[in-house]
């Protein structure tokens, strides 16, 4: 063969894999585009269709048969027919003349969008119309699927259970993200200040949940969606993923100080010093990879509704396998080194308690409340001998076991809101309605006149970040330290197929309206640890606010 003819085979060989691939790219995404019509349309019926939402329906069941058809439609005109068969199917939707009514309470709608049920791209005006209709005569009854508690925080309710579900066939990993995702859309307080928008994820993760070759990346497929709610709430860990990511650790855990992972707590204080590993140690390295690398690779897996929230929760992709050592470069005292560092599998995963001491007063008249260690039951003795002192630090940068809010009572001189809330709209799915202030009643035969710290930073978080917002109400306090955990509200269940996820259920604001989702409380006086403070075993936030109380 001529070098011509070689050439001339050559290129229309190449031309034609080309226009091959390109025609298989263009049928990948008409059918990602036809399955994420389908997402939204089978969950705008579960909770929007009367006869559904009655639990009429073996509604899992039902999607697991539609996806195949929905798949090989061509065009919307085919794909339109098909959503209304079904739609017919389903039985006569009456009129629903209470959903004609305006509701007296304040509506939230950042999250509510049905603009999609509407969009000519998509559907025939047709299909338009009858999905405008069910909206329009909504369900108002008892949902199947979704209910509320005696606080009316969302509650997932008759879900069918699945069992044996660790890597399902592919049309139940579609379904079982589609579920997930429905929760999310229509319950999830924060939806709106997500940084990927929700219709987003859908696109992105269906050929993930589809082309998940085994259990792992199935589990891990589950995992990066539900980090993307951007929620220090929502985590998701399976036994599979414990395996994966390998359940031997290292005696120490990490916080990003100063653009660097630096060693903050142990977990076990013999191994670490077994290992000669300090408090202080900036990690460089892990098994020669640089740390800047590693972290932005796990990002996707580390949870967190801010970048500092996400920093304390790297430590399980980071340093933990199933080997007994890892090499890790050290830099310690601007000297750099490298060694092995033992893992072990009988270590407690948890972050132990930086201080037991439940309350103290020091030697310049300042008192110091651990809200981690005290109990409601010590307030009133606590209160009592700090009335006369010069301030008060309250401690919150942990997990009280208590709300305090007796200690909040006694700082207020008057009735003052110090929170709002939002709730979910079970008869508008989507949609929210603001609550009335919560206000607290002074107690004022108890009242402390003084001075009052509130130190937080990324481990203030849910209860604690409530507890925060309600002391800074008090006539004379002052926040200090860092961005909170901004993972504010009670939690909610969020499933996949025979796995369970969680979320902030209900939403936390200012009275203002101010949100403190992804934002965190406010902070008047912005503090931060140092590397070298840490070094040198220094509370530099708590020092701050004690030089603060003796300085005004």
């Amino acid at each position: 063969m001529s070098k011509t003819t070689f050439s001339v085979v050559f290129f229309i060989f190449s031309f034609l894999t080309f226009g091959q691939n390109e025609s298989n790219s263009k049928i990948e995404t008409k059918k990602v585009e036809n399955l994420t019509s389908l997402a939204k349309v089978w969950g705008f019926l579960k909770y929007y269709h009367p006869n559904v939402a009655k639990g009429n329906f073996n509604w899992d069941e039902q999607l697991i048969q539609m996806i195949p058809k929905v798949e090989q439609a061509q065009n919307k005109e085919e794909l339109s027919k098909i959503y209304i068969n079904w739609i017919a199917g389903l039985g006569e939707v009456k009129e629903c003349k209470s959903c004609k009514n305006t509701s007296k309470r304040e509506s939230f709608d950042e999250n509510f969008d049905l603009s999609w049920t509407q969009n000519p791209d998509a559907f025939t005006t047709e299909l338009s119309q009858k999905l405008k209709f069910i909206e329009e005569n909504r369900f108002q009854g008892k949902n199947k699927y979704i209910t509320t508690s005696s606080d009316e925080n969302v509650l997932v309710t008759n879900e069918p259970s699945y069992t044996d579900f660790k890597y399902p066939d592919r049309a139940h990993r579609i379904a079982s993200f589609f579920r997930y995702w429905n929760i999310v859309e229509y319950f999830f307080p924060y939806k709106y200040v997500t940084d990927q928008k929700w219709d987003s994820v859908l696109t992105e993760m269906i050929p993930k949940f589809e082309n998940a070759g085994n259990e792992v990346e199935y589990h891990l497929a589950m995992l990066e969606t539900v980090v993307k709610l951007g929620d220090s709430h929502a985590n998701f860990f399976t036994e599979e993923l414990y395996d994966y990511f390998g359940r031997k650790y290292i005696p120490g855990f990490i916080n990003v100080i100063e653009n660097k992972a630096v060693i903050t707590g142990f977990y076990n204080d013999s191994l670490a010093k077994l290992n000669d590993l300090r408090i202080g140690d900036v990690i460089e390295e892990v098994n020669d990879r640089p740390m800047q690398q590693i972290l932005e690779e796990k990002a996707k897996f580390s949870h967190g509704s801010n970048k500092r929230t996400k920093n304390i929760n790297y430590d399980f992709t980071i340093f933990n396998g199933s080997t007994d050592s890892v090499k890790l470069k050290i830099t310690r005292n601007g000297i750099a080194f490298t060694k092995m560092m033992g893992r072990y599998k009988e270590i407690v995963y948890h972050r132990a308690k930086a201080k037991s001491e439940k309350y103290s007063i020091d030697e310049n008249n300042i008192g110091y409340i651990n809200m981690d260690a005290l109990n409601r039951l010590d307030v009133d003795e606590m209160m009592e001998k700090m009335k006369s002192t010069n301030g008060i630090i309250i401690d919150v940068r942990n997990y009280p076991n208590f709300f305090g809010f007796d200690i909040v009572r006694r700082i207020i001189s008057s009735e003052r809101p110090f929170a709002r809330l939002i709730y979910p709209d079970l008869t508008y799915p989507g949609k929210f309605f603001w609550e009335k202030p919560v206000v607290f009643t002074p107690n004022k035969s108890k009242y402390y006149s003084g001075k009052v710290v509130v130190l937080v930073n990324e481990e203030t978080q849910s209860r604690a970040e409530f507890f925060a917002m309600a002391l800074q109400s008090g006539d004379n306090v002052t926040t200090i330290g860092s961005q909170t955990a901004a993972a504010d509200g009670d939690i909610t269940k969020a499933e996949f197929f025979g796995f369970k996820a969680f979320m902030s259920g209900l939403g936390v604001f200012y009275p203002d309206g101010r949100e403190t989702q992804r934002v965190g409380v406010k902070v008047d006086v912005e503090v931060f640890p140092t590397i070298k403070g840490i070094q040198e075993g220094k509370d530099e936030v708590l020092e701050a606010a004690k030089e603060y109380l003796k300085n005004i």
